[in-house]
């Protein structure tokens, strides 16, 4: 029998097992793994990015509560000085009260507002408290509406008080304004009275009523002059208002009527704007009609219209300067009235006060409008026209004259519209300019204006 013979490993079958194990430990070294050993790795990974991000997000987080703790902080502290603010304003509100309620005196009026009063008090002192022990009011947004409103309702609580107290002054008011009035009734009735026993008595006439022209005396002259220069300081008055609403330099503009004059007061300077109207006006005064003639027919004229003046004086003085006017257009008063006013207003001063000539051109046209300045020159010139008038109603007619400058001053001839001048003054006064001027009727002499200097 044959023995079993051991199988021999040949060469070939050794090289593909040692083939097999290199391949085996060539997966292993390449990771590839198997199955559990891939999913582990991924896990692990995973795990690493979570807490990397877990720990981001609490930092976060972190800083989130920060914030807000801040920001409640904040609001908080907003709610706390609101309230504050709203208390201080119910406070005042109650004192507005209190003040109130005592005149005229309320005693159920005097205790709610005390009380409210103390109330508001005490609820400064639990602010206080709260802010000192660092306690938050935990609805500080509900906080801030209610303050707001109650703020608002204290406002409003002190305004009404404060139209009951000038409603009550306006009360007193009337009825002082009330009692006045019939006080005033008194005397009143009282001058009335006295006015009627005189005018009864002859007393308290008025020189230039019922004057006729057998009657006509110097004071008669004087009278109505006082009135025309009245008229004219009132244009005065008007024509600086306008130059100081146009931006004038009054100085300068006082300065070109009389250069390097010296004024003892700032309104003095005025008195150079009435010597101007005044020697526009008066121009050619001692002619009739304000107009020129020969001397020989001039007093023939003169003599033969003596009561003719006086009918124009009566005339006109009885009308209304307008109507007058339309009712003559073509009077000698009209040329005098647009004569006198291209003289005295100049286009460039109209311009300024007006914007523009529409005035001059009208004037010039022989139209007068319905304005303040027209009104007032045709005032002032039918003041003057009549003065004229009842200068030449006279025999001899009343004479005008003014006096030079440096003239010494003459109380017998001169008034001075300042009295400063006779205090300010070393030397012996001297006349600087005629402001208003002089005149002669008859044996009467009516004294001129000046404005006295050194010089």
């Amino acid at each position: 029998m044959e023995s079993v013979k051991p199988v021999a490993i040949t060469p070939a079958k050794g090289k593909l097992r040692r083939t097999f194990a290199k391949v085996l430990n060539i997966h292993k070294l390449s990771g590839v793994a198997p199955e559990d050993g891939v999913e582990k790795a991924k896990k692990n990974q995973e795990k690493v990015k979570f807490d990397q991000d877990f720990a981001k997000n609490a930092n976060l987080s972190q800083s989130f509560n920060k914030l807000e703790e801040e920001y409640e902080k904040r609001l908080a502290m907003e709610a706390l000085l609101a309230k504050l603010f709203a208390t201080v304003s119910s406070i005042k509100s109650a004192y507005a009260q209190l003040q109130h309620a005592q005149s005229p005196y309320d005693s159920d009026g005097i205790q709610k507002a005390d009380n409210l009063i103390v109330s508001e008090l005490k609820t400064l002192s639990e602010l206080k408290q709260c802010f000192l022990k660092k306690q938050h009011d935990p609805c500080p947004e509900r906080t801030l509406v209610l303050a707001e409103i109650q703020e608002l309702h204290s406002l409003l609580k002190t305004y009404e008080i404060m139209g009951k107290k000038l409603e009550s002054q306006l009360k007193l008011k009337d009825s002082e304004i009330i009692f006045l009035k019939e006080k005033l009734e008194e005397p009143i009735k009282l001058n009335r009275l006295l006015e009627k026993r005189l005018n009864q008595s002859g007393q308290l006439c008025n020189p230039l009523d019922n004057l006729h022209f057998s009657g006509i005396n110097p004071t008669h002259f004087a009278t109505y002059l006082h009135h025309t220069v009245k008229s004219i300081r009132g244009f005065v008055r008007l024509m600086v208002e306008e130059m100081k609403l146009a931006v004038w330099d009054i100085d300068m503009a006082a300065n070109s009527i009389q250069p390097g004059m010296f004024y003892y007061k700032t309104h003095h300077k005025c008195f150079a704007f009435e010597h101007f109207v005044c020697k526009v006006m008066f121009e050619a005064f001692n002619l009739p009609y304000f107009s020129g003639s020969s001397e020989s027919s001039r007093k023939k004229k003169i003599k033969e219209d003596r009561q003719a003046f006086f009918e124009r004086f009566t005339e006109l003085k009885s009308m209304k300067t307008k109507e007058y006017l339309m009712a003559r257009p073509k009077s000698r008063f009209m040329k005098f009235c647009r004569s006198k006013y291209l003289q005295l207003v100049h286009p460039k001063m109209e311009e300024a006060f007006f914007g523009h000539t529409h005035l001059r051109n009208q004037i010039n046209a022989g139209e007068f409008p319905e304005t303040g300045f027209a009104t007032a020159f045709l005032e002032m010139a039918k003041r003057v026209w009549l003065l004229h008038c009842l200068a030449f109603s006279f025999e001899p007619e009343a004479s005008i004259f003014q006096v030079p400058k440096g003239c010494r001053f003459s109380e017998v001839y001169m008034k001075s519209v300042a009295e400063e001048a006779f205090y300010s003054l070393d030397s012996e006064p001297r006349v600087a300019f005629t402001v208003v001027p002089g005149f002669r009727i008859c044996k009467t002499l009516i004294q001129c204006e000046v404005y006295l200097s050194n010089s």
